[in-house]
């Protein structure tokens, strides 16, 4: 994980495997540098597959930008405790993490090159949200 800067949107990767969530956020600091403030949560807390809210918070904060920080998701599980980490992040500051309805691996990627352009949350989100079925 990598902590970023508050100018552009974050991007926070979500996935049961360790090694899936590292690979696309590898993947996407890869196309977009260092200029998108960037995390990830992969696996429970054993490091086996799964999701834990509390790994998913770290990383929100890891990838926090007073622009907002987009979550992308794997699974429904983790879609549920990357719920429950925005919870735990309480307001206002929730009010400032989406969970983006979109592919894991190119949704991130164009939000994050959408976000290294300065967009938006809403942009951020909107853009990636194109790419679902």
């Amino acid at each position: 994980m990598t902590t970023g800067n508050t100018a552009n949107v974050g991007i926070v990767i979500v996935s049961h495997s360790p090694l899936v969530a590292r690979g696309i956020a590898d993947m996407v600091r890869q196309m977009v540098g260092d200029c998108v403030p960037l995390a990830w949560s992969g696996g429970n807390v054993r490091g086996e597959l799964g999701t834990d809210a509390g790994g998913i918070l770290q990383a929100i904060e890891t990838a926090w930008s007073d622009a907002g920080v987009a979550v992308f998701v794997d699974l429904g599980g983790a879609e549920t405790n990357s719920e429950m980490a925005i919870e735990m992040l309480g307001a206002p500051r929730s009010a400032l993490v989406a969970i983006c309805n979109a592919p894991l691996v190119e949704g991130a990627v164009i939000a994050a090159a959408e976000a290294s352009g300065g967009a938006s949350l809403s942009k951020v989100v909107a853009t990636a949200e194109e790419l679902s079925p």
